[in-house]
């Protein structure tokens, strides 16, 4: 896993090159390397994971007369099936890694072979005085760019371009993202003004002629005419056969084990393949929240108990991580130098956290993110009042998220209508399929809503947080083989008499114990410290006091009447978990972003 940046259509020097690539270093601590041709300038910071010794990049390499460049970041887990498509070209191969298959796989089939390709990545591939961009099917490893006046500058994260020289600005529209949307985004759209983002399943290719959009791969919807017994069938292979590939590496593996299905299937079938090896696991959690959790719909148990029970299933070697809460201050302003914005407020500071403490054992680990997403697990799949409600429904309501901000300020930006318009666009995108009923139409924009939102700000934050300690997080349900055919499945298989991810469910069977198979779904775990929000306020009015520019979007009266007169949770402003202390974290981040890139409100 590695970070990659460059530039087109500018001659710039090799010394502003290298200032791209040191800052997306800590994606790849282990090797860096760059290449300049013209007006094209390419860098790479990796992090070994396979063929260690060689698969040095910028690699270069000929085929038939056309020679190409390439900068890659990510993970291909079908090699084996790209080498034998590639044996009757008689391929020279100089090392054992993955990127060298994929520049050959280029140079051999050309572009329509992207669709074929099976992993997570983001690369840049230069030839013949032209530049193509290309992310992965679901979006997993991120890209961003700017083009402006037929200059191309991108890079893994928003900070490389930034370090070219491109200013860090706002208009309108960013501010309808932070406040109307965060901490998701518009797939597509980089926040900052003239930042934008390859799009999952497409690439781009920059020449004299132009920007050109391409798209290889998309979601489609399809008549499913497998029985109960045939579609869990298939889903086992399908998910062994994933956790299995993404097991590939030549240093040793970890996972992240919550106790939860989706975790423990992942752990349980890793554990299971490596035989005699034991597993490392860790599950991660906060000091004292065996003393302070409440108990509530979403999250009526805390992991540890599970954790033991699956710990001692699968005989993993597993450490037990904390967070206390000023590590998990301390990191809300890591997490934005890591995400480049406000994000996920402690879900992403304590998560930036505990891939720190992991990094420091292990490089690769495998989660069991974006299972919910694609089986239908959150309670917004399985309560009819989100089925049948307007909009996202992890953010119903807007005013939440608005209640501590400056009426002169909110009431300038149309966050009503911008959001509207994004939740609309979304839907009116959403494969279908014809004769469906309105209710399983229902549940089809469900996921389609989920896969194009939750699940990527997910996949934002888990990418942002173990690369910034050059932690390689794996996601095996993010296989775009598994959502292919799950989308299609109807709901009535997806929820088989009632039980929520019953397909998981039977896949986990001949892995896991019963208490494990059917624990009610439980997010990722938060602090309920009572000290922990009193300590957000009181850094709150500090910020407010000391940064100028968040005193111009945040109410002090309102502020200071909210921190004295909670004393609850409050109401989630995004997601499940997210409420009043989340929202005075984020309020912290925006302001320590506007300081950190010196931005005007």
């Amino acid at each position: 896993m590695c970070g990659i940046a460059g530039f087109y259509g500018s001659d710039m020097n090799q010394s502003q090159l290298l200032t791209m690539r040191e800052a997306l270093v800590h994606r790849g601590p282990d090797a860096q390397g760059q290449f300049i041709k013209g007006s094209c300038g390419l860098a790479h910071t990796r992090l070994s994971i396979r063929d260690l010794s060689g698969g040095v990049q910028p690699m270069t390499r000929c085929f038939h007369g056309r020679k190409a460049t390439i900068v890659y970041n990510g993970e291909l887990y079908n090699i084996r099936e790209l080498k034998y498509r590639l044996l009757p070209f008689s391929i020279p191969f100089e090392t054992t890694g993955d990127t060298e298959v994929l520049l050959y796989s280029y140079l051999v089939f050309g572009p329509k072979i992207f669709k074929e390709l099976n992993g997570i990545f983001a690369f840049a591939i230069y030839e013949q005085d032209r530049l193509l961009l290309c992310r992965d099917h679901l979006g997993v490893k991120p890209l961003f760019y700017y083009y402006q006046n037929s200059q191309m500058v991108f890079a893994s994260e928003i900070k490389g371009i930034f370090a070219y020289g491109i200013p860090a600005e706002l208009d309108e529209t960013s501010w309808c993202e932070i406040l109307g949307l965060g901490p998701a985004h518009t797939l597509g759209n980089g926040v900052f003004k003239n930042i934008q983002e390859v799009l999952p399943g497409q690439y781009l290719i920059v020449d004299s002629t132009g920007l050109k959009e391409y798209c290889y791969w998309k979601l489609t919807g399809q008549i499913h005419d497998d029985s109960y017994e045939d579609t869990v069938a298939h889903c086992n292979s399908l998910i062994l056969d994933s956790i299995k590939r993404q097991m590939v590496s030549d240093i040793p593996i970890c996972t992240f084990l919550s106790g939860g299905l989706d975790s423990s299937l992942v752990s349980a079938v890793v554990a299971k393949e490596l035989g005699d090896t034991p597993l490392n696991t860790y599950s991660f959690d906060f000091v004292d929240n065996n003393i302070n959790f409440q108990s509530n719909s979403f999250q009526s148990t805390l992991d540890r108990p599970f954790v033991d029970v699956m710990k001692k299933h699968i005989q993993s070697n597993h450490r037990y991580l904390e967070c206390n809460n000023s590590q998990q201050i301390d990191y809300l302003f890591k997490a934005v130098d890591a995400r480049d914005m406000p994000c996920m407020a402690d879900v992403e500071s304590s998560m930036l956290y505990f891939c720190s403490v992991v990094s420091e054992e292990c490089k690769v680990t495998l989660t069991g993110e974006c299972a919910d997403e694609i089986f239908g697990g959150y309670p917004w799949f399985h309560q009819e009042r989100f089925l049948h409600q307007k909009g996202f429904p992890w953010s119903m309501d807007l005013s939440p998220r608005t209640a501590l901000f400056r009426e002169d300020f909110i009431n300038q930006l149309p966050l009503e209508s911008y959001v509207r318009t994004q939740y609309e666009d979304t839907l009116s995108s959403c494969p279908k399929v014809d004769g469906e009923s309105s209710p399983e139409e229902k549940h089809r924009e469900m996921s389609w809503l989920n896969i194009r939102w939750f699940m990527m700000t997910l996949l934002n934050r888990m990418d942002r947080c173990s690369m910034y300690s050059g932690l390689e997080a794996r996601v095996p349900y993010a296989d775009y083989r598994i959502l292919e055919y799950v989308f299609n499945i109807p709901w009535e298989f997806k929820c088989h008499h009632g039980q929520t991810k019953s397909l998981l469910i039977e896949c986990g069977k001949n892995y896991l114990p019963k208490e494990i198979l059917y624990r009610k779904k439980s997010p990722y775990p938060k602090t309920y410290d009572p000290g922990y929000e009193q300590q957000l306020g009181q850094m709150v009015l500090e910020e407010l006091h000391s940064n100028p520019r968040l005193k111009q979007i945040i109410d002090l009266p309102k502020t200071e009447q909210f921190i004295a007169s909670v004393k609850d949770y409050g109401r989630p402003w995004y997601g499940q978990l997210m409420a009043g202390p989340q929202l005075l974290a984020y309020i912290l981040q925006i302001g320590y972003w506007l300081r950190k890139y010196n931005l005007s409100v």
